[in-house]
């Protein structure tokens, strides 16, 4: 394994917080680093969060990279070392991808790279609000070296217990940190991996999300749309992107029912809605966001 470069998978179920991690590594980590992401849906939003920040991004657009771009993937990682030769590659994947093809690609297909770590994010609050776990997230929590568990804050110290029980059963393997903005030593989340079965997985997946988005350079109505987002109901599980009111230009973030505005700077008012495939419904969102319109 000597002389191979360091990869860290970052994964997580919908919203729990990878995109904060990957900021905050890119704040604290002293190290030249390269990094991929796979965003679900057609519009790139935690790509444009981070960019600006002296670091090169090669992004993967789409639905899903544990399936359909593996191929691809392995291209970007190979132009990736040729182009900036990094000291270490990070890899965001989707919230919706399940990560086992990933990380038998990583072994079996990248010899020019060993597999560091496999990081999963799990989100305390949505875990108490939606105690059901879902294939995806499942599938994330079992695959983890390291479980950073984020959001401690939100919850109360029986809850937090519970869930930090409910994860343990899940990967006995892995540590798991407790966090808060996913503020976490760099130093915890290296030389991590454990042994690992290199089977090809045989899974068939099946998208359990949709994705839907919203582009418009109108100003909304800031007293609109905070009516609108607090009436999302379980239709929604995850929303993020940038608004534009008069008074200023906002990231937002929605999950599991709760949700923030950060002043962000953007262009137009860019969202992405991510539900149930069986329930989320594009026109009712619009039409709604339409009225928030001036």
């Amino acid at each position: 394994m000597a002389g191979r470069l360091p990869m860290l998978l970052i994964t997580d179920p919908l919203g729990s917080g990878k995109t904060t991690l990957l900021r905050h590594l890119i704040d604290t980590m002293p190290h030249k680093l390269a990094i991929l992401m796979n965003e679900f849906g057609d519009i790139a939003i935690d790509s444009q969060i981070v960019a600006g920040k002296h670091i090169r991004l090669a992004e993967l657009g789409g639905g899903c990279v544990c399936c359909s771009l593996l191929g691809e993937f392995e291209a970007a990682v190979e132009e990736i070392i040729e182009t900036v030769q990094p000291e270490i590659i990070l890899v965001e994947t989707t919230g919706v991808a399940e990560p086992d093809a990933l990380i038998y690609d990583v072994q079996e297909s990248l010899p020019r790279v060993r597999l560091d770590s496999v990081i999963t994010v799990a989100d305390a609050d949505a875990m108490i609000r939606y105690p059901h776990i879902g294939h995806t997230s499942r599938m994330q929590v079992e695959a983890a070296d390291l479980i950073l568990l984020n959001k401690v804050d939100l919850v109360s110290t029986e809850e937090l217990e519970h869930v930090q029980a409910t994860l343990a059963r899940l990967n006995a393997q892995a540590a798991i940190i407790r966090t808060q903005h996913c503020r976490v030593d760099m130093a915890l989340l290296t030389g991590t991996t454990h042994a690992r079965d290199a089977t090809l997985p045989t899974h068939s997946h099946q998208p359990e999300f949709i994705a839907w988005s919203y582009t418009t350079r109108a100003l909304l109505d800031r007293q609109c749309f905070e009516a609108f987002t607090s009436s999302l109901d379980g239709s929604i599980i995850r929303a993020k992107g940038f608004i534009r009111f008069a008074e200023g230009t906002y990231l937002y973030n929605f999950v599991a029912g709760r949700w923030e505005l950060e002043p962000f700077q953007a262009e137009e008012t860019t969202l992405v809605f991510i539900g149930p495939r069986t329930t989320l419904s594009p026109r009712t969102i619009l039409s709604a966001l339409q009225q928030c319109e001036r």
